[in-house]
C-alpha cells in the first residue's frame, strides 16, 4: 500500500470517527482537539490502565468513582494501598491496581506525566500499547498503537493467513505501515473504536465500515473467520478449600501476599490452590482454628489461565478468637475490605 493509499484510508477512518466515535468521559472529541483543547493526562492514563482486559462499559463507573475520590494523580499517590484496592475490588486483574498505585506515586514524585514513550515504559504496569496510546492521545505523536482490536482490524484488512498468537509481529508491522502524522491521537482512538463498534469479533458490521472496500477479508467473503487462531489447550483445573470463620456480625479476613495472583487483596483463610482435590484432613491444617466446620457448598471461579474449584467451609464461634494472622471485619462493611469477586462468591454461600 503506497502513501497515497494510506492517507486515503486514514482519512476515511477519521471521517467516520468524527461522526461515529464513542463519547467517553475521559476522551477529548475531535472538534475540541481541533480548537486547541488540551487533554488531561490523569483521567486518560487511569482509563487506559482500567481498560486493560476489561470492557469499557464495566470501566466507566469505576473510573468515575476513582476521579471523584482522587481527582488528580497527587491525591491518588497519597492514598493507602488498601484504599485503592477497596475501590478497585470487582474490576479484576488486581495486579493492575498495585501497578496503578505505584505508577501514581512515581508520577507524583516526578511532578509531571512523561512526555516521551520510554518515560511511560519505565513506569510500572505500562507496556508498549499503553505507552504508545498515551503519546498519541496526549501529544498527537505518531506511534504504533496496537491492542486486540487493532490486531483484529489488521488481520481482516490484509486477510492475514498466519494464525494468532504467532501473527502478532506481522500484525504490528502492518499497523505500523499505516502510521502518518495525520491526526495521530484521533487515529489511534478511531481504529480502536472501529474494532470495538464495527469490526467486532463476531458478526462484523461490514456494511457500516469505512474500510469495507479496502478489506481483503471482506473481499474473500469471510471476514468473521479472521484473525485465524491456533487452537488453545484446555484451561487447567485447580482446587482449594476456604474457611469462613464467623463471630456474630464479623468475618475473619487475611491479606494475600503482595506478589502473585490477587496480590495484596483481602481473602478468606484457606488452602493453597492445587492441581488435585484436597482431602479434609489435608485442608484442615490450613483452617484458622479447630472446630466443627460445616461444608456450605462449592464455587467455581475462572481466571485467565486456569479454573478454580473451591470447597467452602463455615464455622460460627461464640467467643472472639485472637487470630495470629488476619483481622475481624464487620459484615456490613465488607464493601470496604478490598475483596476480590472470588471471595465475594465464597461469602455469598455463608452469609
Amino acid at each position: 500500500m503506497n502513501r497515497q493509499q494510506v492517507t486515503k484510508l486514514r482519512q476515511s477512518l477519521l471521517d467516520w470517527y468524527d461522526v461515529q466515535g464513542r463519547e467517553l468521559p475521559w476522551r477529548i472529541r475531535p472538534e475540541d482537539r481541533a480548537v486547541g483543547v488540551i487533554a488531561n493526562p490523569y483521567p486518560i492514563w487511569l482509563s487506559e490502565i482500567m481498560c486493560q482486559q476489561t470492557r469499557i462499559q464495566t470501566v466507566i463507573p469505576y473510573h468515575a468513582k476513582f476521579i471523584a475520590r482522587w481527582p488528580d494523580v497527587q491525591a491518588l499517590a497519597a492514598a493507602s494501598q488498601d484504599e485503592v484496592y477497596g475501590q478497585w475490588a470487582g474490576l479484576g486483574y488486581y495486579a493492575r491496581a498495585r501497578n496503578l498505585h505505584n505508577c501514581a506515586r512515581q508520577i507524583a514524585a516526578a511532578g509531571q506525566f512523561p512526555d516521551h514513550e520510554q518515560g511511560w515504559l519505565d513506569l510500572p504496569g505500562i507496556g508498549p500499547y499503553t505507552a504508545a496510546a498515551m503519546m498519541a492521545i496526549l501529544y498527537d505523536v505518531p506511534t504504533n498503537v496496537v491492542d486486540g482490536n487493532v490486531e483484529r482490524v489488521m488481520a481482516r484488512l490484509f486477510a492475514v493467513q498466519n494464525p494468532l498468537p504467532g501473527a502478532k509481529p506481522e500484525l504490528r508491522k502492518l499497523a505500523h505501515s499505516l502510521i502518518t502524522d495525520q491526526r495521530s491521537g484521533d487515529y489511534a482512538q478511531a481504529i480502536m473504536d472501529l474494532g470495538a463498534l464495527v469490526c467486532t469479533p463476531k458478526s462484523p458490521k461490514c456494511g457500516t465500515c469505512p474500510w469495507m472496500k479496502s478489506c481483503a477479508a471482506h473481499e474473500k467473503g469471510n471476514p468473521g473467520q479472521f484473525p485465524l487462531r491456533t487452537a488453545k489447550p484446555p484451561r487447567p483445573e485447580r482446587f482449594g478449600m476456604v474457611f469462613v470463620l464467623q463471630n456474630e456480625n464479623q468475618i475473619l479476613l487475611q491479606k494475600r501476599p503482595e506478589k502473585g495472583l490477587l496480590g495484596g487483596m483481602s481473602q478468606v483463610p484457606g488452602t493453597p490452590w492445587n492441581d488435585r482435590i484436597w482431602t479434609v484432613a489435608e485442608a484442615h491444617a490450613f483452617a484458622p482454628c479447630a472446630g466443627d466446620w460445616q461444608k456450605m457448598g462449592e464455587i467455581r471461579h475462572v481466571f485467565t489461565h486456569f479454573s478454580l474449584n473451591v470447597q467452602v467451609m463455615h464455622l460460627q464461634v461464640g467467643d472472639r478468637l485472637n487470630p495470629s494472622d488476619g483481622w475481624w471485619a464487620q459484615i456490613d462493611r465488607l464493601g470496604q475490605a478490598a475483596l476480590p469477586s472470588l471471595y465475594k462468591k465464597v461469602l455469598g454461600l455463608c452469609l
